[in-house]
């Protein structure tokens, strides 16, 4: 987001913050629903999007029309947060879509942070893009643009139904209509790191070829955090093809001293020989 977004959505994400530290987490699980259902909407129009970012309006004329638009449809709270977003300015329409969806997302997390859930949540989110990017068939079927998002979510909705949360299995559907214009994958991903920042944590992208100990997890989790000066959380993903040692992945930084890169480095230098 451009400077002027950027401060339009960290002045609703403090509403937002505000809200949830005195509602019940169910209802603010319900106001994430209800900005879920806004932002599908203002996927679908974009004409819609366009006149609540319009900076030729008045915030007020904005938010009366989405007053107007809304009606009884969702409630007050989720009413009232969507109400600051768009007296807010926004730099371009999509801007402003992509915050709607952030804010529906971060109330779906505050709901489960409420109810002392939020890091198995976030566990929840990991473990299941582990599922399915260990089953081709199954993550294709998942990121098929042209399926409609009901149908897999249904199929989301029977594999994780006894084994998620409510609020995990719901931000799966997130993902399933791609989140932030990513992949499926890739949405899962960034809910993953969502959920990991609002516990005021970095994650960690860890591959091994066999299972660190849970203290060496410990140490490894402790080390990142003197390195990065915030609590890392640890997210390890078994692949024997590297055949030892270890790839750290935070951010855009990449730590690589698995055995499948020294001798992948070893091949290209003999070969410039």
């Amino acid at each position: 987001m451009q400077a002027a977004s950027r401060e339009s959505y960290a002045a609703a994400g403090q509403r937002l913050d505000a809200y949830a530290r005195d509602a019940e987490a169910s209802r603010i699980a319900t106001t994430g629903d209800e900005i879920g259902l806004v932002s599908g909407v203002l996927r679908r129009e974009p004409r819609l999007r366009r006149a609540l970012s319009d900076p030729a309006r008045s915030g007020e004329d904005r938010a009366g029309l989405l007053d107007t638009m809304l009606g009884s449809k969702i409630g007050a709270d989720a009413k009232e947060l969507l109400g600051v977003l768009v007296t807010g300015r926004w730099s371009t329409p999509s801007e402003l879509l992509q915050a709607t969806e952030r804010l529906g997302v971060e109330a779906l997390l505050a709901s489960a942070d409420r109810a002392g859930d939020l890091g198995e949540v976030e566990d929840e989110l990991f473990r299941f893009g582990q599922v399915v990017a260990a089953d081709p068939e199954l993550s294709n079927v998942l990121s098929d643009p042209i399926a409609p998002i009901a149908q897999r979510a249904e199929l989301t909705g029977s594999l994780l139904s006894g084994k998620a949360s409510a609020v995990t299995i719901r931000l799966v559907e997130v993902a399933l209509a791609g989140f932030g214009g990513r992949s499926f994958t890739g949405a899962l991903t960034r809910l993953v790191e969502l959920a990991a920042d609002r516990r005021d944590r970095q994650v960690a992208y860890v591959t091994v070829a066999a299972p660190l100990t849970e203290q060496e997890e410990q140490r490894l989790g402790s080390k990142l955090a003197e390195l990065y000066g915030r609590d890392v959380t640890v997210k390890q993903t078994v692949d024997p093809a590297v055949l030892g040692g270890l790839s750290v992945q935070i951010g855009s930084d990449l730590y690589d001293g698995t055995i499948l890169r020294r001798l992948t480095d070893t091949r290209n230098a003999l070969a410039k020989r």
